[in-house]
């Protein structure tokens, strides 16, 4: 299936791109997400129509997620939760967890931006994660977790 992508996809390519994907993978994940179109001589046309506006909203969406990652660099996060006397969670803090907090704390993040590369936080202390702003930034943040009283 060949596609002409209308939004930066990681690993695939640019706005504008034509790419030939598999069709399950276009069929459920990129036409459905408005990522991408197929590609016909009506789409074609369509898109170098409104190829500027949407490149527009891509520098837009960029330059909005950069200044988040200046707002958010060095960021340290404190969340209280529940532990037990060894310091193992009753339970665990996962993406959504994280995206609540950081929202109470006055930066609001979706929990799709919250990446955490050791899976879920189950013990008290620092931990690094990632928050993924745009499919260029990626901003590294530390959690701390305290115990609970």
């Amino acid at each position: 299936m060949e596609v002409i992508l209308l939004k930066k996809v990681a690993n695939l390519g640019n706005i504008g791109d034509r790419v030939k994907v598999k069709s399950g993978y276009g069929r459920n994940y990129l036409l459905p997400t408005s990522r991408a179109t197929l590609v016909t001589t009506k789409n074609v046309a369509k898109f170098e129509a409104m190829r500027s506006v949407l490149e527009q909203k891509a520098a837009q969406d960029l330059t909005d997620a950069e200044g988040r990652a200046t707002v958010l660099k060095d960021h340290k996060l404190t969340i209280a939760a529940k532990a037990g006397s060894e310091g193992k969670l009753f339970g665990s803090i996962g993406t959504s967890d994280v995206a609540e907090a950081m929202t109470a704390a006055g930066f609001p993040v979706s929990r799709a931006e919250v990446r955490l590369p050791n899976g879920p936080i189950r013990i008290v202390g620092e931990h690094a994660l990632v928050l993924h702003l745009h499919t260029d930034i990626n901003v590294d943040i530390t959690v701390v977790v305290v115990s609970q009283d």
